[in-house]
């Protein structure tokens, strides 16, 4: 389980995270959303070490988290939204090098490269030099390194941008599987169907702070599970209904063109942490 305990992180005068609570339970697939600037990519690089807190801790399995504890670092990897790989080296080279850094043997690192590297569909490209692979492949080959001293956490800073829509939902795939293994998942994304699609439970952040976090379901219900959007002249109406029959009947009412549809997660976060939250 990971545990944030008051997590604070200020560069000078700004606060990038601010008593940030939150605990998530393992084997989960986590999502952290917010618009840019609400402290994502600040939390995962304290959940990486690569950042010290301000103030607060971070517990994994009840112990505390220090740049120190290499025992509790090591239950835990992290894949960047930069492509952190040298361009010529192959998939094999790669795989090889992270687990020199790591001091495994050369056994287990052959046997982990060729497990990984199967799971992953990536077998028969392990020759072929980074600077030679797609965005999907290198996206693959980082999951690939990020596994190979076989985590129980996975970090996940946008793991999915700048991907094209067949390769992104390949990747949806993957983490998919790999969570069905009980691989806890934290995930950051700006692509909602994404969060949607993937996680058991998502928090909003904005500006640093928690603003709720709950199910995907339980936030689509609160803010109305059926929507209907009215085509005006300032531009599109979303308005949000708790059952079919309410959402039916104020369609029937309106003039012009408008449609009936189910409310998505994305719904939630233009009214949550969208505009309304940056009017604050």
């Amino acid at each position: 389980m990971i545990e944030l305990k008051h997590l604070t992180k200020k560069f000078g005068e700004f606060t990038a995270v601010d008593d940030l609570n939150l605990k998530i339970e393992t084997g989960e697939f986590f999502g952290l959303l917010g618009p840019n600037g609400a402290g994502k990519t600040t939390t995962i690089s304290m959940l990486s070490t690569l950042l010290l807190p301000t103030a607060g801790e971070i517990c994994i399995d009840g112990e505390t988290l220090s740049r120190s504890r290499t025992d509790i670092k090591r239950k835990v990897s992290v894949i960047t939204q930069e492509y952190s790989m040298r361009q010529d080296m192959t998939m094999d080279e790669i795989m090889e090098y992270q687990g020199r850094l790591y001091f495994m043997p050369r056994k287990q690192i052959k046997e982990r490269t060729e497990e990984l590297l199967e799971f992953c569909d990536l077998i028969e490209y392990r020759k072929r030099r980074v600077r030679k692979l797609s965005g999907g492949m290198k996206r693959k080959l980082m999951v690939c390194r990020a596994l190979l001293t076989e985590p129980e956490i996975l970090l996940l800073d946008e793991p999915t941008a700048g991907m094209d829509a067949l390769s992104r939902r390949q990747m949806w795939n993957l983490l998919h599987r790999l969570n069905e293994q009980n691989l806890t998942i934290l995930l950051t994304t700006h692509y909602m169907e994404e969060a949607q699609s993937l996680c058991d439970r998502v928090a909003l952040m904005n500006r640093g702070k928690l603003e709720e976090t709950n199910t995907v379901n339980g936030l689509i219900e609160k803010l109305g599970a059926f929507a209907v959007d009215e085509m005006r002249e300032d531009g599109v109406k979303s308005s949000y209904f708790q059952n079919r029959q309410e959402a039916i009947s104020f369609l029937e009412g309106l003039q012009g063109k408008s449609t009936l549809r189910d409310t998505t997660l994305e719904d939630v976060f233009i009214e949550r942490a969208g505009r309304p939250l940056e009017r604050r």
